[in-house]
């Protein structure tokens, strides 16, 4: 039994240790750097400017991260954002007494204005959610279908991209029809071909990744759309990968609805998503969660983040990611994410690895999918983490899904590749 002096001794030790770690945690960001490195470092020595960019990450120095597939680290303006986001609502001192810092009744302009600029619409197309898989169930569980009517996909999306259709298909009777994706996909023109096949007079959706969760591989989306367009087909892209990886414009694309996570490539707070609906499309959306102003068609896509109260402070630090890029420039932390990613697909390549990533360039960007038999993809990623600090993510049986952030430095590939080497003459694979 916990008795008063043990739950007072327990207490001090849990409060000492939350104190040292947020000690720890804002040491850690002053020593980060206080600004980006000069835009004219890159021009004089590229290498050294992504270097400096490095060290606004809390990965520890020693440490090899490939697997913002997964989810991405925020860098310390975002972190710095966050803590002014809490410093600023949490004293509760609004002007307005009818001010709450909550998000699930407000519009939030000063966050969807500079998002709306970032993906090329306006900000009545918006709303604020927490990661793709919600932006996803919004837009299956919004849309009209009868029993019988299809929606057509992949068979490389995420579960949280596929299931809220299965979901519907179990509920409501519609039909989920996928394609098989080549492996790799060797150009655009196979993958339109497989979908206008594909495409029966009961299908009424084409969903489908941007960028694929399984490969990588990026599908033309804006072909894609425009064949959905031409049949009278709703177009719906998952973009989880998509911001902060390589520029997009989704007014360009021509999607109907368009949903991302920059928890991932634009290192963005955990919980700050987004969800894109064109405006002509918005009224023949249903709101999935029910709150004032579910029915106010006026304000337009601000009824879909209306779920009540929420976590403001990841706003900030969402706002405070899109900044960063921006002073970055997407156009060069495309080139980078391309430029790395081709080194360690060539690399990966010379050691044998079977390629699933395509070999047409614009269907690349900045993730490298490899098969690698004999080698055992699990105890290969807890060899690589335990002993030598190397993240990386893949599936069973041999497949690595390795991830490469703009801040990757040559060298970290390099050390990669050197223990990747040794791990397969350690275990007798080589």
């Amino acid at each position: 039994m916990l008795d008063r002096r043990n739950f007072l001794t327990a207490s001090a030790t849990g409060l000492a240790a939350t104190l040292a770690f947020r000690g720890k945690l804002l040491a850690q960001l002053q020593d980060a750097p206080s600004s980006l490195p000069d835009r004219s470092l890159f021009d004089k020595n590229e290498e050294a400017y992504w270097a400096e960019l490095r060290k606004q990450f809390l990965i520890p120095a020693d440490e090899i991260y490939l697997n913002n597939g997964t989810v991405g680290s925020s860098p310390a303006p975002v972190l710095r954002a966050i803590f002014d986001g809490y410093t600023t609502t949490e004293k509760l001192d609004q002007q307005d007494p009818e001010d709450y810092p909550i998000w699930g009744y407000a519009a939030w302009n000063e966050f969807r204005d500079p998002l709306a600029a970032f993906v090329g619409c306006n900000r009545d197309e918006i709303a604020l959610l927490r990661n793709a898989t919600e932006a996803n169930s919004y837009i299956a569980n919004g849309v009209d279908m009868k029993p019988g009517d299809q929606v057509l996909m992949t068979d490389q999306e995420h579960p949280g991209g596929e299931h809220p259709w299965n979901l519907k298909a179990k509920r409501y009777g519609i039909v989920v029809k996928k394609i098989t994706l080549p492996r790799p996909v060797k150009n655009a023109a196979e993958v339109l071909n497989l979908f206008n096949e594909a495409i029966t007079p009961r299908t009424r959706v084409i969903f489908f990744s941007h960028i694929t969760t399984f490969s990588g591989v990026v599908l033309p989306a804006k072909e894609l759309c425009a064949l959905a367009r031409s049949k009278g087909i709703l177009s719906a892209v998952d973009g989880a990968h998509v911001p902060g990886m390589m520029r997009f414009n989704v007014r360009d694309i021509g999607c109907d609805m368009y949903s991302s996570s920059p928890h991932k490539w634009l290192q963005a707070p955990k919980g700050s998503g987004f969800l894109y609906v064109r405006d002509e499309v918005i009224d023949r959306l249903w709101n999935t969660i029910a709150t004032e102003g579910w029915d106010d068609t006026k304000i337009r896509a601000e009824r879909f983040q209306r779920i009540g109260s929420s976590n403001v402070p990841a706003l900030w630090g969402l706002r405070a990611a899109i900044k960063m890029a921006g002073n970055i420039g997407v156009e060069r932390i495309e080139r980078r994410h391309r430029a790395v990613a081709d080194y360690m697909l060539a690399e990966m390549s010379k050691r044998g690895a079977i390629s699933w990533t395509s070999p047409d360039a614009a269907l690349r960007c900045a993730i490298v999918t490899v098969n690698v038999p004999p080698v055992p993809r699990m105890d290969l990623e807890n060899w690589l983490w335990h002993t030598h600090k190397i993240r990386i993510r893949g599936a069973d049986p041999n497949k690595l899904r390795l991830s490469t952030p703009y801040y990757l430095q040559k060298k970290d590939i390099n050390r990669f590749l050197e223990k990747f080497d040794e791990y397969k003459r350690e275990k007798k694979l080589a």
